[in-house]
This record gives structure tokens, sequence and C-alpha cells, in this order.
């Protein structure tokens, strides 16, 4: 199970215990929100792309979309989403509750995006689909093992409308 795994890689660096489990489900945005007790914007969700012949993830806000030229300019290729048996096989964790931890492979490539910056902390999955775990954005780019920040999303930015 995949909360398991992410159990025991949060445990061996003591963070563990701030894992949340819900009674009801959290497999989306809405959800998520709904079970923590917060905005949809601040669920950090986690979106896979085909990347080579291994998964990108981007981390991003519950409100942001992802902008396929911005995803261009910045990878060099179009966004090209995992189906959802891919994601599985790739990063261990089934959809519903797909995450930056614990990964099933090390080649996979985690990127987050600036949509998350503008809080304080976030709320990303933990492998299942009725979990979460509070992060600041420097814990979550740490705990994650992210290779960078990238601005690849729209709809969250006021200007935006």
């Amino acid at each position: 199970m995949a909360i398991e795994a992410v159990r025991a890689y949060l445990s061996a660096l003591g963070r563990e215990g701030e894992i949340l489990e819900f009674p009801v489900s959290s497999a989306t945005v809405e959800l998520a929100a709904k079970a923590v007790g917060t905005i949809p914007a601040r669920i950090a969700k986690t979106l896979s792309f085909v990347w080579g012949e291994s998964a990108l993830l981007i981390v991003t806000a519950g409100d942001a979309k992802v902008d396929n030229r911005r995803f261009k300019d910045t990878f060099g290729c179009k966004a090209k989403m995992l189906a959802p048996d891919a994601v599985e096989e790739l990063t261990g964790h089934a959809v519903g509750g797909v995450c930056p931890f614990a990964l099933a492979r090390e080649d996979i490539l985690v990127c987050l995006d600036e949509s998350l910056r503008r809080f304080e902390t976030v709320f990303p999955a933990c492998g299942s689909s009725n979990s979460a775990i509070e992060l600041g954005c420097d814990d979550l780019f740490s705990l994650a093992k992210a290779e960078k920040w990238v601005d690849v999303c729209k709809g969250w930015r006021p200007e935006e409308g």
C-alpha cells in the first residue's frame, strides 16, 4: 500500500506523526479541502506527465491549471498526462493519492509550481485517497526531493481573473 511507503519514508525523516488520515475521501481537490478544512487552493495536487520513459510530477496549487504554452517553454515538450495505470506503475501511487514522496522510481522528475508559494502551508496527499500532510513550501520542496520551482500554471493569479 502506497501510504505505508510514504509513512516509512516520512518516519525516517522524523515526520510520520504529521500524516493526516481522514474517514472520508480526499481524492480530489474539493474533497481534500473539505476533509482538511481549508480552501481548495491550498491543496497541493500532484499532476503526472509523460517524461521520456519515466514521469514528470508537477505539484501545483489546487486552483491552478497547467498552461500548455508555459509547459512547453519550460520543458521543451507538449504536456501529456500519464494514463492512470502508468501513474501507479511509475510512481507507486494510485490516482487520488499521488504525491511526490516515496516514489517507486528514482528517475522521476519532481517540480513545484510557483502557484504554491502564495501560501504559508499547503496539503499534499500521502499516498492514499484519504490522507495529507501540512507542509511549508520549503519543507515540501525538500521532502519531495524536487528538482526546481517552475511557473507552468494559469488561473491562480488575480490578474487572470
